[in-house]
């Protein structure tokens, strides 16, 4: 499905609900060399319920977003569904894809309207099958991540996803903490995730700086998704673990590179390496021999460069005569030896 490895960079609520930062946002996202923007779709009240008890809150102290309620956060980090056409059109006149994840039914809808070339289904819903169903319906591709599912519940989603009618699916490894701890991403699924599901696997990740996501595309992920944002300095819900201009162009770039390095099951020279072989060692006369003299550990030696015999022949030259007489620095040749 992929060439190489397809850059997109999450846009959620780092446009901080300026539509000009948003278009900022995606100007700079296609200056660092990114393949798509993706939005999300959604508002408050399609997410969760106005209410503003302990159940609404978010309790967890570690949190980013410790003792925010839900409604007021999704209120505060959505995209106002009127912005998504004209971010859409800007990411075309910029040469980017640009899609979205939408979190019911009727951002389905309205993401039809919109045309959009394919759909995410985030993490908190990959166990949401009557939403899988619905975008399934649309017959474009979708990209699914994992975050939080056991192997069981991957399995309800991909099943449903193709028995809904889904041809072009992508999983992608995640986890679901924000920023995520390195000591909990588990790249090693990645291959496991491919082999189990038949189908490209890509990450979609939390964790802070490009390490993890260059390391992933050398354990065969070909699609990386990473939040994104102008300068985390400005703020704005998910700006804390949100890659910056430089760093989303790093990582376009170091990914590129660790996928071109994977190559094949290659042994013997490359093209350049034959040109290299000259620096091997081999065997040179390092004390002249008269001809019919005896040829020992004192008068030859293995030293670079390699245009003599190979090293592996020294100790079965040893008490050989020389044909000729040899001079220092000559590199020893067969024809050299009675």
């Amino acid at each position: 499905m992929f060439t190489q490895p397809f850059i997109v960079a999450e846009m959620s609520g780092n446009h901080n609900q300026s539509i000009k930062r948003a278009f900022k946002i995606v100007d700079a996202a296609a200056e660092a060399g990114a393949h798509a923007v993706k939005l999300q779709t959604y508002t408050a009240d399609t997410m969760t319920l106005n209410i503003d008890s302990d159940d609404f809150k978010i309790n967890d102290k570690n949190s980013l977003w410790a003792g925010r309620n839900l409604h007021q956060l999704y209120a505060e980090a959505h995209t106002p569904w009127e912005w998504h056409k004209p971010i859409m059109e800007r990411c075309k006149e910029r040469g980017m894809l640009c899609f979205s994840t939408p979190f019911d039914e009727t951002a389905v809808d309205f993401l039809e309207e919109l045309e959009v070339p394919c759909y995410k289904i985030a993490s908190f819903e990959n166990t949401d099958l009557p939403l899988v169903r619905k975008v399934a319906k649309t017959k474009k591709p979708v990209i699914i991540s994992t975050g939080m599912a056991t192997l069981s519940e991957l399995e309800d989603v991909v099943t449903t996803a193709r028995n809904a009618g889904i041809d072009e699916l992508i999983l992608l490894k995640c986890t679901s903490a924000y920023p995520a701890p390195f000591t909990e991403v588990n790249l090693a699924t990645i291959p496991h995730l491919s082999q189990m599901f038949d189908c490209p696997v890509g990450l979609s990740d939390h964790t802070l700086g490009t390490a993890v996501p260059i390391a992933a595309v050398a354990l065969g992920a070909s699609f990386i998704e990473k939040h994104f944002t102008l300068s985390r300095e400005d703020g704005g819900v998910d700006s804390a673990f949100s890659l910056n201009p430089v760093e989303l162009q790093t990582l376009v770039n170091e990914s590129q590179n660790a996928w071109q390095a994977l190559g094949k099951i290659h042994y013997g020279r490359t093209e350049r390496e034959k040109k290299s072989l000259v620096f091997r060692r081999s065997i040179y006369i390092s004390k002249s021999i008269a001809a019919g003299a005896t040829i020992s550990p004192d008068n030859i030696r293995c030293v670079r460069p390699g245009f003599g015999l190979s090293p592996k022949h020294f100790e079965s030259l040893i008490g050989k005569k020389a044909r000729k007489d040899l001079f220092v620095g000559t590199p020893l040749k067969w024809e050299d030896i009675e």
